[in-house]
């Protein structure tokens, strides 16, 4: 998509600190926080959200994560616990319609969490 910001910056349209890359996909720090660790990892190919998954994307999402669980090795919150979260549509919290997911860690996360 031409005019979306995350596959601006998959291409490097738009120059952003990766701290995680692969043909897949790609994490970022979050530049709105809402935890000490809050990143974003974002795959390549572009698609809205969960909605338009289909069989072929199966091991996009088994990669995700994948990722998730290894920067969390990295980083050291393992142990400690972390969340992967995917916001579907507005009303679930998407603000970029291209499908991402939320790794937060660093604090004690509420349930429920809305």
């Amino acid at each position: 998509m031409n005019d979306c910001l995350f596959c601006k910056m998959a291409d490097g349209r738009i120059p952003v600190k990766k701290v995680y890359e692969d043909d897949l996909l790609f994490a970022i720090e979050d530049i709105n926080p809402v935890a000490p660790v809050h990143m974003l990892l974002i795959p390549k190919k572009h698609l809205v959200n969960a909605l338009e998954l289909a069989p072929e994307d199966d091991q996009l999402i088994g990669a995700v994560h994948r990722v998730a669980a290894s920067l969390a090795r990295e980083r050291g919150f393992d142990e400690e616990g972390f969340r992967l979260v995917n916001n579907t549509n507005a009303g679930a919290g998407q603000s970029v319609f291209h499908i991402h997911f939320h790794l937060l860690a660093g604090r004690k996360l509420g349930w429920p969490p809305g």
